[in-house]
């Protein structure tokens, strides 16, 4: 999971580092860092700055700096010693991470500067388009002369994060936050504060107190939402039986009185998916939230749910509307209206807020609300308040959202808004007919590896791929394409279908990807929408191994798990789509352990997985199964010496191609 900063992803976090995270003692800034105990982290990775000799040593601890910065949301400092490591001599990531750090300062003209630098030093101008598209967005958006918005931080903020606001019965704001009040006294040491817990305050105090001893737990708790009547109250909890195998499930309870029932997951939570970030409609029908569920189109996508006599049903995703290839999270049903954020719709950077209205049971296109709601920063968690009227004929209605923007108080902050009465519309000429049409640009690339001759190597952007073929496949037609240097290829689609995208090359695996316009409205203020798909090809390395992420095993056990089974869907499906190729199927171990026993468990490890590609329907003959145990390890450290993340980089499965 690609996470931006932890109050975002607050509790869709699956918390993948061991229990030794976090009883192992610190022994320096390094350690520190690699534990995500960021705020621990900079006071000593500054004294080894000091001590450091070399360049390249300081090139190295300053980038810890700066990242260990950006994990805590100290934007300004990060952009300082971002550029300090890459002036040591650090490389791209450093350029990358000063960059996206500019635009989250709100600092664009800088930020657009640093990203084409980015996408000349990687060999790829495409690879950061949207980044700088974003930045110029924001520059357009912040000089508009009527801004529809006043906003103005809420007096209960605190230091530590404050997020997801929602309005209680009694006129007040029940809000996430890991302030030092939360239950339990076991620290985040991510952050050096709290778990999250659920908190309630006057719209207009100063103060904030914990909300309910029945919900809050020492697990982390947040983004909460209540029926109509308060009867019900759905929200996240992320617990797990252990710290390395914790996931962000749903929860429902019940009105009891003062207080309320002893909460129950949903029943159709999944065991190795992260949901989060409920909502439900005025009449009680329907429940929408966020999780990354591999069956979405991306990331993390926005689905709903349908109450039923025995409960709620079986999840829908909504449309490419509303979901993307990237995050879409933080839904807000208000009657047909849906708010939500996204990191990939185009905005002005990180998460922005937009809305997409439902007519004739379809959703529009996305609309950015634009600044000053949206920020540089990450900006979610949009509700209207209708128990406040507003104080002003020139004001339409006021509520709430949340904001990582610099300038707040503490890395989230919420926020109040007055959305101001719009001036009169231009004028509508209402003989021209209008004419609806949805145009899709497709992208093939291939990816650009720090070393071209090992797939292993890091991976540094992608670059458009040349004389690529690509056939789409919708209904009982297909078209072909054939791409120029810039890798693009065009369609005009058709209303309530099915898309599927077939990228082929020579010396290239085939590759594929969908996309469908079922649930896409015709939009009066939108009559022409523009979507995207990329194709990204992988280049043939015969005989090189090929690391398979997100591919755990429980201690002293073979089985796949259900975390890895998507990775190995994700390959059966290349399997498939490129039947004339045979693999070698691999598992490592890491050092520890005596060389019989890694060779026998990462044999088994293997066989697992191949087995478990056979039950999806590929040919035996196309697999073999190889234990390693601890002879090829990537990292060669002396085992006693080895971090956690080097023993994981050594503890892989891993595949390579062995006949065409």
């Amino acid at each position: 999971m690609r996470l931006k900063q932890y109050v975002i992803f607050g509790l869709l976090l699956s918390f993948f580092l061991g229990s030794c995270t976090y009883t192992l003692k610190i022994r320096d800034g390094f350690m520190a860092h690699e534990r995500k105990q960021y705020d621990k982290a900079v006071p000593m990775l500054k004294n080894e700055y000091k001590k450091a000799k070399t360049r390249l040593e300081k090139g190295q601890i300053a980038y810890l700096i700066a990242d260990s910065y950006k994990g805590v949301n100290r934007t300004t400092d990060a952009i300082e010693w971002y550029r300090i490591a890459y002036d040591n001599q650090y490389g791209t990531d450093a350029l990358k991470g000063y960059a996206y750090a500019l635009k989250q300062n709100q600092q664009y003209d800088e930020a657009i500067v640093s990203f084409r630098d980015l996408g000349i030093e990687i060999g790829s101008p495409y690879e950061y388009r949207r980044e700088i598209k974003a930045c110029e967005l924001a520059i357009e958006w912040s000089k508009a002369k009527f801004k529809d918005y006043e906003v103005e931080a809420v007096r209960f903020n605190s230091r530590s994060a404050d997020y997801a606001p929602s309005l209680n019965k009694n006129g007040q704001i029940v809000f996430t936050s890991d302030r030092a009040a939360a239950t339990g006294e076991e620290q985040y040491e991510w952050t050096g504060k709290a778990f999250t817990d659920l908190f309630i305050a006057e719209k207009e105090g100063a103060q904030a107190s914990l909300f309910d001893n029945k919900l809050n737990t020492p697990a982390n708790e947040g983004t909460l939402a209540f029926n109509e009547d308060f009867s019900e109250v759905y929200f996240t909890r992320c617990t797990g039986k252990e710290r390395s195998n914790q996931h962000c499930k749903l929860m429902m309870s019940k009105a009891s009185g003062t207080s309320w029932s002893v909460p129950k997951v949903l029943g159709f939570v999944k065991e190795s998916v992260n949901y989060g970030h409920p909502s439900i409609s005025s009449d009680g029908s329907q429940l929408y939230f966020a999780c990354n569920d591999s069956e979405g189109w991306g990331g993390y996508d926005i689905w709903v749910s349908e109450r039923t006599k025995d409960g709620w049903g079986q999840p829908q995703l909504l449309g490419r509307s509303i979901n993307t290839e990237g995050d879409d999270m933080f839904p807000t049903i208000d009657k047909d209206t849906l708010y939500f954020s996204s990191d990939y719709h185009a905005g002005m950077g990180g998460l922005d807020i937009f809305r997409s209205y439902r007519l004739n049971g379809r959703w529009t296109a996305a609309q950015n609300l634009k600044a000053p709601i949206n920020s540089a920063s990450d900006d979610f968690a949009y509700i209207i308040d209708y128990q406040t009227a507003a104080k002003s004929k020139d004001i339409e209605y006021v509520g709430y959202f949340t904001s990582s923007r610099p300038t707040g108080e503490g890395g989230d902050d919420i926020y109040r808004f007055a959305k101001k009465v719009p001036p009169p519309p231009p004028p509508v000429d209402t003989t021209k007919e209008v004419v609806y049409r949805m145009l899709l640009d497709g992208y093939v690339l291939e990816k650009i590896y720090e070393n071209p001759t090992n797939p292993g190597s890091k991976v540094l952007g992608r670059k458009p791929l040349e004389s690529a073929k690509v056939q789409a496949i919708f209904g009982k037609k297909k078209k072909d394409f054939t791409t120029g240097e810039d890798g693009y290829f065009s369609l005009e689609l058709e209303e309530d279908m099915d898309y599927a995208f077939l990228g082929s090359k020579k010396e290239y695996l085939s590759a594929k990807t969908t996309f469908s316009t079922k649930g896409i409205a015709r939009d009066p203020n939108q009559p022409e929408q523009r979507f995207e798909v990329e194709i990204v090809l992988d280049k043939i390395f015969r005989d090189k191994e090929i690391v398979l992420d997100n591919i755990y095993y429980d201690f002293d056990k073979a089985n796949i798990r259900e975390d890895a089974k998507p990775t190995l869907d994700k390959l059966s499906e290349n399997l498939r789509l490129n039947p004339d190729i045979s693999i070698e199927l691999a598992s490592h171990t890491d050092c520890r352990g005596n060389d019989r026993y890694n060779e026998t468990l990462s044999q088994n490890r293997a066989q697992a997985a191949v087995d478990y590609l056979i039950s999806k329907g590929i040919d035996p003959s196309r697999l073999s199964a190889k234990g390693y145990g601890a002879t090829l390890v990537r990292v060669d450290c002396i085992c006693a010496r080895c971090t956690e993340a080097e023993h994981q980089q050594n503890r892989r499965t891993s595949f390579k191609i062995v006949e065409l």
